[in-house]
């Protein structure tokens, strides 16, 4: 779908664009494509797409899916899709809330998700995902610049913290690249991303233990230029955090922004049987 064509169904239905919604869409043919490879789709597969918007990533779907499940929050652009979708018999779509539809289904073991994520709720929506009890197998997402450096960063570099560790969690990054605004419409004030993220084959934390390591994750960066004992001591037994942190040859005076992931996982892994959280859901 050209710039020229979205210009066009967009006169020809007389809308008007929201930004509240985040309703930037990416028209450049190469970059559609680019995110479509990343997919490696086969024809069994089942894709979730988030915020399609006029289709232009729905069109590339659809012949190489299985299935695909398009929910729009916009029921303009809904009914804009399902003149243009007509016969697209692999192809549901929902006039829903995708924020609220992630939380709902919690099952998302056997889907891919591929889609151009509206910028104002990218990130909730990925931690969803992520804290899914099956997080998706495979995760093609466009998103702003900004948020893909705090998801891909690491310990020790300044975008690192909750997003980081709660993404890396459950996936790893298998790619990468960057999407000019020019290539969306109307362009937005920054630059994307689209980020490729794959479900860790073997998970880093039995799943009873990822709300505990959410937990500690969220206390110990809470306030970022503090130590993290001190922080953590609210939720936790002082005898037992600073047995763990001697444990883990993590001193007194260690801030989270430097603690790798694989030490919050085993800090996780040592605290659980004995944290407030646990404790509260018992």
């Amino acid at each position: 779908m050209t710039l020229g064509e979205m210009r066009r169904v967009l006169a020809e239905h007389d809308l008007h664009l929201t930004r509240s919604l985040g309703q930037n869409f990416l028209h450049d043919g190469n970059q559609l494509r680019r995110i479509v490879s990343a997919a490696a789709l086969a024809k069994d597969d089942q894709v979730l797409e988030i915020g399609p918007g006029l289709g232009p990533l729905t069109e590339l779907l659809l012949p190489l899916a299985g299935t695909v499940l398009a929910i729009e929050k916009d029921q303009r652009l809904l009914d804009c899709l399902r003149e243009r979708f007509p016969a697209a018999t692999n192809l549901t779509l929902r006039h829903a809330d995708a924020l609220a539809q992630v939380r709902a289904q919690r099952d998302w073991g056997d889907w891919k998700v591929v889609s151009n994520l509206p910028y104002s709720v990218a990130s909730p929506i990925l931690v969803e995902l992520a804290q899914a009890a099956a997080a998706p197998r495979l995760i093609v997402a466009t998103l702003q610049w900004e948020v893909a450096q705090r998801i891909l960063a690491r310990a020790g570099q300044p975008d690192y913290g909750v997003l980081s560790l709660l993404l890396q969690l459950r996936f790893e990054v298998a790619g990468h690249f960057k999407i000019p605004a020019s290539c969306f419409f109307p362009a937005p004030d920054v630059d994307s991303a689209c980020l490729t993220l794959r479900r860790r084959a073997t998970p880093l934390l039995a799943p009873g233990q990822i709300a505990p390591f959410t937990a500690v994750v969220k206390r110990a960066f809470s306030q970022r230029r503090k130590m993290m004992l001190k922080l953590l001591r609210k939720d936790s037994p002082a005898t037992a955090l600073e047995a763990a942190l001697d444990e883990l040859q993590l001193p007194p005076q260690t801030r989270a922004e430097e603690v790798p992931l694989e030490q919050f996982v085993r800090l996780t892994e040592r605290l659980a049987p004995t944290s407030a959280h646990e404790r509260r859901e018992l």
